[in-house]
């Protein structure tokens, strides 16, 4: 149904917690453990009684929609929309709740005690905890409820406008087909949309290379690589992202896109593929990669006029050894 994600540098690999309907999977022992440290209660399944509701609640919900569809009832179908999405809001704010404790309710006698810290993972998206980085989002089972919401939704205002609209229409195989294609596009798009993932600007003084760890000082070097969840990576030089790729902790078909800023200008992240690059001792990079990258042949010429140097290409930088 969901996951939690964790990552460290001292688990490259990364921890995940996985949240069935009546169980609790992934590195449970290894995150229990760490949990002990920082006064964390640790995860049972036998001490949360949704492990034991909510197989009936889905096998109810599965009965209700398999009969709508067979009835072909709207207000049954209006019933059942409200029902599940009432479901899914007081699903969300139990999970936060059930975070929200067990991040906050920690054990003051704990061998690690940080004053005012609290370790409430995000109920979706990302969040840093100390040196472990969260990412909280929806597995297979939380996508088709998704899609199960978003489709019962549409399905049903579409239906009340067609009520409104077309009182006197009564051929229902013409009705079923444009409400069909509705659904699907809405539902396409909705998907499509939470699937997009964009770089976000540099912080100077606030985010940190992932692969160097050192905070980011000069924007004008720096990268950012966007894995098909989304999730994104920051680096202060071109070698640090080549440096992390070769690591592997990334398999290649994870990665969505890279970026990297453009020197000139407003600093903007451009794809890799649309850059230009130069090679100078005299630009003096954080981690003495002493590349930059520009978004035209302009803008490349005349800093090569300042900092003199050789324009080089992406697959002709090498990985950085500290």
């Amino acid at each position: 149904m969901w996951q939690i994600q964790l990552s460290a540098p001292q688990y490259p690999e990364g921890l995940v917690l996985l949240i069935y309907p009546n169980a609790l999977g992934g590195n449970i022992d290894i995150i229990n453990g760490l949990n002990h440290y920082i006064g964390m209660r640790t995860l049972h399944a036998n001490d949360f009684i949704e492990f034991t509701i909510l197989p009936y609640i889905i096998g109810f919900f599965g009965c209700i929609t398999i009969l709508t569809g067979l009835l072909n009832r709207k207000k049954l179908l209006t019933v059942l929309t409200i029902l599940f999405i009432a479901f899914a809001v007081v699903a969300m704010v139990d999970f936060w709740r059930w975070e929200y404790n067990y991040g906050h309710d920690l054990n003051p006698e704990a061998a690690i005690v940080v004053p005012g810290m609290a370790y409430q993972p995000p109920l979706i998206g990302y969040k840093q905890l100390l040196n472990f980085g969260a990412y909280s989002i929806p597995d297979i089972g939380g996508w088709i409820f998704i899609v199960v919401a978003l489709s019962l939704t549409s399905t049903s205002v579409f239906e009340i406008i067609k009520t409104k609209k077309l009182k006197k229409v009564k051929s229902t195989a013409i009705n079923n087909k444009p409400a069909t294609v509705l659904v699907s596009a809405f539902v396409m798009s909705m998907l499509l949309t939470s699937c997009k993932a964009d770089p976000e600007p540099l912080r100077v003084g606030k985010d940190n290379c992932d692969f160097c760890k050192m905070t980011i000082s000069d924007v004008r070097f720096g990268a950012e690589i966007v894995t098909d969840k989304g999730k994104l990576y920051k680096f202060d030089d071109m070698h640090c992202v080549l440096s992390y790729l070769k690591s592997n902790v990334l398999e290649p078909r994870e990665i969505k896109e890279i970026y990297l800023t453009d020197f000139s200008g407003s600093h903007e992240l451009k794809k890799v593929s649309e850059m230009f690059l130069l090679k100078s001792e005299d630009l003096r990079s954080p981690m003495n990669g002493n590349i930059a990258a520009f978004g035209n042949k302009d803008s490349l010429s005349k800093v090569m006029a300042v900092y003199k140097g050789e324009e080089t290409a992406w697959a002709d930088v090498k990985p950085f050894h500290p």
